[in-house]
């Protein structure tokens, strides 16, 4: 048995001098730890200690990342922020103009009592509630209500207006996060933040930076490689539906069968699972005969931009993880009618889904534990009967290999990465990993960090299954764009990997603190 340290015995006060206190306060930090992992170690078995001892292998890739930050380009970043002002500005005055001249009153988008008291007073829309954090029933303008709200015809001119803007004020906020004074922007990853095993981060240990792993996506530009280097961002390639697959194969293979237990799976490892989705879910398109045809019909748009594949997929997901017909319907424009026919027939092709979403409920009650292929296991402490719970519980069982996978290859990656020159961890994004190199090892180091990023797992009856990776390489960390109907010019944006890279650098980072 462990001892307990009462450090209350070893007081530190005003007595002790700087230097003494530090030694105190770090030999209390050593004790504490090596009391606490004392007490762990018995507590280990077989499916715990590879998790343990996962986590504790990251600690030094994680703090190699968290010291070294991404380099950001600082006039950029100036000039939008100039530019989403002016935006704003814009989008104000209109606002303010038609709630003055429709209603004779005056609204402040940034307070939720204003806007809760314009939509439900003066509008007179249905009052929605949600629970907030003291569990109480409240009044709400989260996005979801907002969106849901749009659908009324006098609401809709203010709502798109509050919408806009606070997309806007998000991206403001992140352009206006503290920069280190090197011109690096960094943050603190925590190896435990999640149920799922996946990543958190938030500011760095300094109190400056932000949660770099939700960056929105239009924002990345500014996040460039120092001169002389370059960004590789690699990514699994469906690795949710995949863990899903594989997950469905070990559950079932031996009471069902490999055909039955593995439909999904295979479907998944076919090439293109969505369009397979839409093939089934839209028997009424015209699909050719030959298969090399069947992604063109699946393109075809289906409505305000978004094609027929990308409904299938969206639904396909949703599903996966007990997506309500009900609230499917808010996601894509289709009845709750033709919602439930997808459902019917994703299910009739892939048995193993639903009879994969009993079995966990089932588990709940049972043991309230659960087991990931990769054995990383989580108890469920709220009520075992209740959806809520049993929609956690299969998004973590599909989703929490995702998160080791990638683990995995971080380690991978950072314990071979540093043979070759400049090679940097910079973020990991979920199911992504980006770092930096020295250019002129490009056309070596990525067909080794794709196959670095590859972690085989053997499930049962033998069935290799590894989650495919792809790589995206360029001298920002925002899309590739050169053509201006698309959107910002992009010409040293991250694009795809296809052997080689016939690009040069169009613009150098712009801050005194280029190099490295």
């Amino acid at each position: 048995m462990a001892t307990i340290i009462d450090t209350a015995t070893i007081p530190i006060d005003a007595s002790h001098d700087a230097d003494t206190a530090s030694w105190l306060y770090n030999a209390l930090d050593c004790f504490i730890t090596a009391d606490v992992y004392n007490a762990i170690l018995p507590e280990l078995d077989e499916a715990t200690r590879p998790t343990y001892e996962l986590s504790r292998a990251l600690q030094a890739p994680i703090l190699d990342m968290n010291m070294h930050g991404i380099l950001v380009d600082q006039h950029s970043l100036t000039e939008n922020k100039i530019m989403l002002q002016a935006e704003i500005n814009r989008l104000e005055t209109q606002l303010d103009r038609i709630v003055r001249d429709g209603y004779g009153t005056m609204l402040n988008w940034r307070s939720p009592q204003q806007l809760a008291n314009f939509l439900y007073n003066y509008l007179q829309l249905p009052r929605k509630r949600k629970r907030n954090a003291k569990g109480e029933m409240a009044i709400t303008t989260d996005r979801k209500t907002l969106e849901g709200l749009s659908i009324y015809t006098t609401a809709k001119p203010f709502i798109n207006h509050m919408l806009a803007l606070r997309d806007l004020a998000k991206r403001m906020s992140f352009l206006s996060t503290e920069i280190d004074n090197d011109g690096y922007m960094r943050c603190n990853y925590n190896i435990a933040g999640t149920n799922t095993g996946r990543l958190s981060s938030s500011f760095s240990d300094m109190g400056t930076g932000t949660n770099l792993q939700n960056v929105d996506g239009k924002l990345r530009r500014h996040f460039v490689a120092p001169k002389g280097k370059k960004f590789a961002n690699l990514d699994l390639e469906q690795a949710d539906s995949r863990n899903v697959g594989a997950t469905c194969w070990n559950r079932f293979v031996e009471s069902h069968g490999e055909e039955w237990a593995g439909s999904y799976l295979d479907a998944c490892e076919s090439g293109d699972l969505h369009t397979m989705v839409t093939r089934m879910a839209r028997p009424e398109l015209e699909w050719p005969d030959d298969k090399s045809g069947w992604r063109a019909v699946a393109d075809q748009q289906f409505y305000r931009g978004k094609t027929y594949r990308d409904v299938s997929k969206g639904l396909g997901h949703g599903t996966n993880y007990l997506l309500t017909p009900e609230s499917a319907v808010q996601k894509v424009n289709i009845t709750i009618d033709a919602v439930k026919e997808f459902r019917a027939r994703y299910f009739g092709g892939f048995p193993c889904i639903p009879e994969w979403h009993k079995v966990v409920a089932q588990d709940l009650i049972n043991y309230q534990c659960l087991t990931t292929i990769w054995g990383f296991q989580r108890y469920f402490f709220k009520r075992p009967d209740d959806p809520a719970t049993h929609r956690a519980a299969v998004a973590f069982e599909g989703q929490s290999p995702t998160a080791s996978e990638i683990n995995h290859g971080l380690l991978q990656l950072w314990r071979g990465g540093r043979r070759f020159p400049g090679f940097q961890l910079l973020v990991q994004v979920h199911d992504s990993i980006m770092f930096q190199y020295d250019e002129e090892c490009e056309d070596e180091i990525i067909p080794w960090a794709l196959q670095a990023l590859r972690v085989p797992l053997i499930l049962k009856r033998g069935r290799e299954f590894t989650v495919p990776t792809e790589a995206k390489i360029g001298w920002n960390w925002g899309d590739f764009n050169d053509n201006p109907k698309r959107g910002f010019l992009n010409p040293d944006g991250l694009t795809k990997w296809k052997g080689h890279d016939t690009r040069t650098r169009q613009q150098e980072p712009r801050t005194r603190y280029s190099l490295r």
